[in-house]
């Protein structure tokens, strides 16, 4: 099969107004042992009837590519509880590896996680503790599972446990499992702290959160032992927040100066310095708060940089602090803005975009439901950058003689977006099918004929 003739099968398979004979008919497809496009296994709203011709599927790549589909229905993933092989049921154990941050891929039903954690496979049972998409209330009822493994997971959900279930986890046979628990529990409990700092594996995180008995504080400031974590310690005593704030560790003066409880004045009289590219993950409190208008507030109207940017991170801004971080003059704050805010302003968005084209946050900003439209194409259309030109193909007013126009441009990227625009004259869409570099993009063409999508399938092989 010539190579672009799979290119255009890939963009066929990932075409919206695919119809359902075809789509069936590219399920079944062996592709010389690969199996169908993984576009066609993880389309969004699969029929019934799609769904069973893969759970028929003799080859376990197409039963694992649809087990990690973000597109599909929790309720149809679960069909494959019970599939002959381990790999499929890890493959659905963990769920999809990526989706569009913006957008919420729901677990499988508990009872459903309950079997696969009961797999007779380990390695079932490890990616489904591995899996970033359980529901919290699952997580939280392994607290009394017999693996230790499970308790292990509840553990590191320590908040969200029973106040009846932890004494158990702390007394756990399994010493991981007793490990975990104590970081959970040290918190409140500086006895318990105090034993952590014995442990190598523990001190850092250990001295991070755990509420600390004054005398270990100043033993570890004494010995500089991890002050970078120790500087971020809510029980801290006061003057030793001062000592580390003027520490020569630029590491340590930056943690003292993201403490919530400082006010702007000391918070900005601490010489810290701020990389470019830190987005602000680290700063817990804005992190756990980012629903919690209060913590916005502060964190939002703080002069420090990556105070501002943890509070972009919030999908929950009010307009008010939307406004205020939109005029700051902070490249990476625009682009997590673009990513998390539903409301991220235009002029944000386009910002993100021009100085980041080609990127996977370009990407978010150009996907974003506000990027602009209107009035594009008599901005862009002849734009001497292949970038911007390819902006004009977003606006509902270009006509189809400029999208063929730009289906010719000397920049890929704008004939691969033109390529895929529906108002593509027919005779120009037909050519682009058999273009190596815009195959895919007029595969995925909704315009694209019956005939011309079975043409398709027919070339690369897939039988009728």
């Amino acid at each position: 099969m010539v190579a672009f003739h799979a290119s255009a099968l890939d963009g066929v398979a990932r075409n919206p107004a695919l119809p359902t004979a075809l789509l069936l008919r590219l399920l079944a497809f062996d592709g010389g042992g690969d199996g169908p496009p993984r576009h066609a296994l993880q389309r969004t709203g699969l029929p019934g009837a799609a769904v069973a011709v893969i759970l028929a599927r003799t080859n376990p790549r197409a039963r694992i590519g649809f087990a990690m589909s973000a597109g599909a229905e929790p309720a149809q993933r679960a069909r494959l509880a019970d599939d002959p092989s381990s790999k499929v049921r890890a493959a659905l154990a963990y769920g999809p590896e990526w989706h569009d941050p913006r957008t919420t891929v729901a677990p499988l039903p508990d009872e459903v996680c309950a079997r696969l954690l009961d797999d007779p496979h380990p390695a079932v049972r490890t990616a489904l503790l591995d899996s970033p998409l359980l529901a919290p209330p699952f997580v939280a009822s392994l607290a009394t599972h017999r693996d230790p493994a499970a308790r292990r997971r509840a553990a590191r959900a320590w908040e969200t446990l029973r106040p009846e279930d932890r004494p158990a986890l702390l007394a756990d046979p399994d010493p991981e499992v007793r490990r975990v628990a104590a970081l959970g529990e040290c918190r409140r409990d500086a006895r318990v702290t105090a034993e952590l700092l014995r442990d190598p594996a523990s001190v850092a995180e250990a001295l991070r959160r755990g509420l600390l008995h004054r005398a270990d504080a100043e033993r570890c400031v004494a010995e500089r032992t991890h002050l970078a974590s120790l500087a971020e310690n809510p029980s801290l005593p006061a003057d030793l927040v001062e000592r580390l704030a003027a520490d020569p560790d630029g590491t340590v003066r930056l943690a003292v100066s993201l403490r919530p409880e400082l006010d702007e004045a000391r918070r900005t009289a601490i010489d810290f310095t701020v990389g470019d590219r830190d987005r602000g993950d680290g700063v817990r409190w804005v992190r756990d708060g980012l629903a919690d208008p209060e913590v916005l507030r502060r964190a939002a109207t703080s002069a420090h940089p990556l105070l501002r940017r943890a509070a972009a991170r919030s999908p929950h801004l009010p307009p008010d602090l939307l406004r205020l971080l939109a005029r700051v003059e902070d490249p990476m704050l625009e682009v997590l803005l673009g990513i998390h805010h539903p409301d991220a302003p235009e002029e944000v968005l386009m910002r993100v975009y021009a100085r980041l084209g080609g990127t996977f946050s370009a990407w978010m900003a150009e996907t974003h439901p506000r990027f602009p439209r209107e009035g594009l194409a008599a901005r862009y259309a002849d734009h001497p950058d292949g970038t911007y030109r390819r902006l004009a193909v977003r606006d509902p007013a270009a006509t189809p003689e400029l999208i063929e126009r730009l289906s010719r441009d000397p920049v890929v990227r704008t004939r691969q977006a033109a390529a895929g625009d529906p108002r593509l004259p027919l005779h120009r869409l037909r050519e682009a099918l058999h273009e190596p570099e815009l195959a895919f993009s007029a595969g995925a063409n909704p315009a694209l004929p019956e005939a011309e999508m079975a043409t398709v399938l027919t070339r690369a092989g897939v039988p009728a």
